[in-house]
């Protein structure tokens, strides 16, 4: 006898309807694992997305402690201590602590979460999308917004 595959869910699978979504309706931006290195992907990545029209809020609660900026913007401890309404949480940690600040995007009332090439947590991703949120994982707008051929967001 086989056992039930009924329990067992399917991965998680990106939409370019969705990603385009997010892409398009997203102004306000916090970005979780913010670095003030040049050399790391969320600084590449953060710039980025100033330069598409984007409003990046960096979350990093390290520098936030000792008053820093990443790219002339403030620096947050948390999504909470973030003064203005989230659209999308774009997450660089890894895979396991990703869930947390998933957890704290729905609490805030953010409209996305979007999780990094390699960061993969589907049980955060399944919380996102019951809680209502779209979700992009394992995917980056770096690479995203020109391969959708978007310029920026709509709003």
């Amino acid at each position: 006898m086989r056992p039930s595959c009924g329990s067992i869910r399917p991965p998680f699978c990106n939409s370019d309807a969705i990603l385009r979504e997010i892409l398009t309706s997203s102004k306000t931006i916090a970005l979780v694992g913010a670095s003030k290195n040049p050399n790391r992907a969320s600084n590449e990545v953060f710039r980025f997305l100033l330069d598409h029209n984007y409003d990046v809020l960096p979350v990093n609660p390290g520098l936030a402690k000792i008053g820093e900026t990443v790219h002339g913007q403030k620096v947050y401890a948390s999504l909470k201590d973030i003064p203005v309404e989230i659209d999308l949480v774009d997450i660089f940690r890894n895979s396991n602590d990703a869930g947390g600040v998933v957890d704290e995007a729905i609490e805030v009332g953010a409209k996305s979460v979007w999780l990094q090439v390699g960061v993969i947590n589907e049980d955060a991703a399944e919380r996102a999308v019951d809680a209502g949120l779209n979700v992009a994982m394992d995917v980056c707008p770096y690479h995203e917004l020109p391969r959708l051929g978007i310029k920026g967001p709509h709003n």
